[in-house]
């Protein structure tokens, strides 16, 4: 499997936001309770950096599989060594592996980005994404439970982390 990360570009942002969208309905990956569209999304995506705050699309073979970014956790001064990670997949490119692949990767790019912590944000009932970040070595920094509400039904959080 030829694997690449590559910095997002604008022309990205509708299959972005199209992987994003997938999520919803699902309910558990994201907050977002209706599909976001590209417009809606250009702020979030000009807030990334490749030097300081990432946005990387995902490729297997040439085709795009997903994409991977780090945000500013909190926009205070003092944690700006410190990172939330998102990751998202396209539906045919989940359970094959990815996900490990794109968080080893994350980790070869700490030191040059000077991130010392990395934060995921997770929901408590999604156990592949709570398994797949445990799997890589992070544990649970915080749980908030029924915080979320989706469907008339509440749903726990988890901050899982990870310092390098």
């Amino acid at each position: 499997m030829s694997l690449n990360f590559r910095a997002a570009k604008l022309t990205d942002l509708p299959f972005i936001v199209a992987v994003y969208n997938q999520t919803i309905p699902k309910r558990n990956a994201t907050a977002d309770l209706e599909p976001v569209t590209v417009y809606d999304r250009q702020a979030w995506f000009a807030a990334h950096n490749q030097q300081t705050r990432p946005l990387w699309l995902i490729e297997v073979a040439g085709v795009p599989a997903g994409w991977l970014s780090l945000s500013d956790f909190y926009g205070r001064p003092a944690y700006q060594k410190t990172v939330e990670i998102s990751l998202y997949l396209d539906q045919p490119f989940q359970h094959q592996g990815l996900g490990q692949k794109a968080l080893a990767y994350v980790e070869t790019q700490v030191d040059r980005l000077q991130i010392e912590t990395i934060l995921a944000f997770v929901f408590g009932h999604n156990i592949a994404s709570q398994n797949l970040f445990r799997q890589q070595g992070y544990t649970c920094w915080g749980h908030f439970p029924k915080i979320a509400e989706m469907d008339q039904k509440k749903y726990d959080l988890d901050i899982l982390g990870k310092n390098f």
